[in-house]
């Protein structure tokens, strides 16, 4: 958008009616990150 003004007022427009939801638990990439990764990897190289 080359005018501010008018990106504000779409901006404005989208959220007027919006809700907030507080979101608390982690996310799905967190949860799968924990569960892909292996507490011991036997294939890591040991220097």
């Amino acid at each position: 958008m080359d005018n501010p003004t008018l990106a504000d007022a779409i901006l404005d427009r989208l959220v007027h009616n919006a809700h907030r939801i507080q979101l608390t638990a982690d996310s799905m990439r967190t949860q799968l990150a924990n569960v892909n990764v292996p507490e011991y990897p036997e294939d890591t190289p040991s220097f």
